[in-house]
């Protein structure tokens, strides 16, 4: 299992947050902001402080092996109180850009636990909700709640580009994950782009300035793992901003044969 460093202390805001009054606590990430394929997954997970599940080897996803991520996705949605998955599509990603399109993934998955919570912390994202929202940059390896969260939506994802990969597997979707590697590429030029692609986003490459507009999103604008240019951190609990997402049924359900791809949560029985 990966190793958390020793100098980090992952469930250090969640026990401040607890000290404050907030027992009832979720975490939200997100994968796959950087793809040229695919949707935007975010998870939410929700944990009582009084009983916070103890699972070693929590930790930011990129850092983890996929046999990890997989253990402990397993053990995260078996354990934790409750988690919820929000996807949005690349339609719908074009439509609202790819930094909107996150913010309402990881709406719709705080919806989807269906769990009341008292408190969130969140990787580097503004949400407006009316509850305190506390926003790391680089979360998912100072939080605890982040890191599992983050572990769960890479997980999710990478199980749907696989189901799109059967449907479509010129462009190797179930290594690649629909990122911008020179086969993926490759496959764009030679057989054109899939229902699947963002139209937003530059599939092309640079090389290609022909069919590659300059409005179009280039994927070197963003860190190579799901993150947006870099921001100010905003370490400050914030509360009664107003407004809450609510859910919606997204694009995939129509074209993948499995429904589970709509939003969803599992709320663990006591």
């Amino acid at each position: 299992m990966s190793r958390v460093p020793a100098d980090v202390d992952l469930l250090l805001h969640e026990r401040e947050l607890y000290r404050q009054g907030y027992r009832f606590l979720a975490g939200i990430d997100e994968a796959g902001r950087g793809p040229l394929a695919g949707p935007v997954v975010a998870t939410c997970v929700i944990v009582d402080m009084q009983k916070v599940p103890c699972i070693e080897g929590v930790y930011d996803s990129k850092a983890l092996t996929e046999r990890q991520r997989f253990l402990l996705y397993e053990r995260i949605c078996s354990e934790f109180l409750a988690w919820g998955v929000g996807v949005v599509d690349n339609t719908e990603i074009d439509r609202i850009n790819i930094y909107q399109a996150a913010r309402k993934a990881m709406g719709e998955a705080l919806y989807a636990c269906h769990h009341p919570y008292d408190a969130v912390l969140v990787d580097a994202m503004p949400l407006a909700l009316e509850k305190p929202v506390l926003s790391l940059v680089k979360g998912d390896q100072r939080s605890f709640l982040i890191a599992a969260a983050s572990i769960v939506a890479k997980v999710y994802r990478d199980r749907l580009m696989d189901e799109l990969h059967a449907q479509y597997p010129y462009y190797g979707w179930d290594k690649n994950r629909g990122y911008p590697t020179k086969q993926h590429r490759e496959a764009i030029i030679r057989y054109g782009l899939s229902p699947f692609h963002r139209l937003s986003f530059d599939c092309y490459g640079k090389g290609n300035p022909d069919k590659c507009p300059p409005d179009k999103i280039h994927v070197d604008e963003f860190d190579r793992e799901d993150q947006t240019p870099a921001r100010e951190e905003d370490t400050s609990v914030r509360g009664k901003i107003g407004g809450s997402f609510h859910s919606e049924r997204n694009g995939y359900a129509e074209k993948l044969p499995d429904s589970r791809f709509v939003s969803r949560s599992h709320d663990r029985e006591e």
